[in-house]
């Protein structure tokens, strides 16, 4: 049922009813639709965008160069990166430490604090050990058994305070 506006007349915006209508005889059209301009299009879409994608990637490397070119030279002044790692002892897992010769990048994370401790384990059994690996001093300890004793700890003497007059 077709809906009629104020004025009586049916709305002209409306689809009719065609619902009635059957051609058997028809199939298809020709004129639907062009499959030779929908390839086409398709074509020259992927062309066009291989095209900005290769105009954008050499826009990028251009500018990038141009960045390049126009950064400042480094200072005669300046660290190099090796001179600019912080001396020892370092974090743990940094860059290319070592300790006693052993890598530690490649290791499990608490490799560090397992050389570490052995080292603190062995100073308090055997002594501090110096830079030749000689050890010097006494065993912790021994040293507390020295100090009960009696031998004790070195006491400075007592000076009594001066009287300003």
């Amino acid at each position: 049922m077709a809906k009629h506006g104020s004025n009586g007349k049916q709305h002209v915006t409306e689809t009719p009813d065609v619902s009635y209508i059957k051609n058997l005889d028809v199939t298809h059209e020709h004129s639907d639709i062009s499959i030779g301009g929908v390839v086409k299009f398709i074509v020259a879409l992927v062309v066009l965008g291989i095209a900005v994608h290769l105009l954008m990637w050499g826009m990028f490397r251009a500018l990038d160069a141009e960045e390049v070119k126009n950064e400042p030279q480094r200072g005669p002044m300046a660290l190099t990166a090796e001179e600019r790692l912080p001396s020892g002892p370092r974090l743990q897992a940094a860059r290319g430490y070592t300790v006693e010769g052993q890598n530690l990048e490649l290791r499990e994370p608490d490799a560090e604090l397992k050389i570490v401790q052995e080292k603190w384990r062995q100073a308090l059994e055997f002594g501090p050990v110096d830079e030749h690996g000689q050890h010097f001093g006494m065993p912790i300890e021994e040293a507390k058994k020295k100090v009960l004793e009696g031998q004790g700890l070195p006491v400075r003497q007592q000076v009594a305070p001066a009287v300003i007059k």
